[in-house]
């Protein structure tokens, strides 16, 4: 009962503090997030100690990804 209790909470803050600015996912259900933004076609690649994750330009929900990844980003550390 945690495991899906945590997942429900982690969609919900993605929405609130990520997807905000976004119309069509701001109030999106689950299926409608996992389908769209958590099964993304990318790849995890290493190149010079850093790690960069290509997104496949033509993917419809890309500028979508990219925007709710800076705002989690730019996110104040707790301490």
């Amino acid at each position: 009962m945690l495991a899906p209790n945590l997942g429900h909470d982690l969609d919900c803050w993605v929405r609130l503090l990520a997807l905000h600015d976004v119309e069509d996912l701001a109030l999106a259900e689950p299926d409608t997030m996992r389908h769209r933004l958590y099964s993304i076609p990318a790849r995890l690649v290493r190149h010079a100690r850093h790690r960069w994750l290509r997104l496949d330009r033509t993917w419809p929900w890309a500028d979508a990804f990219a925007l709710a990844w800076q705002h989690l980003t730019r996110l104040p550390a707790l301490s």
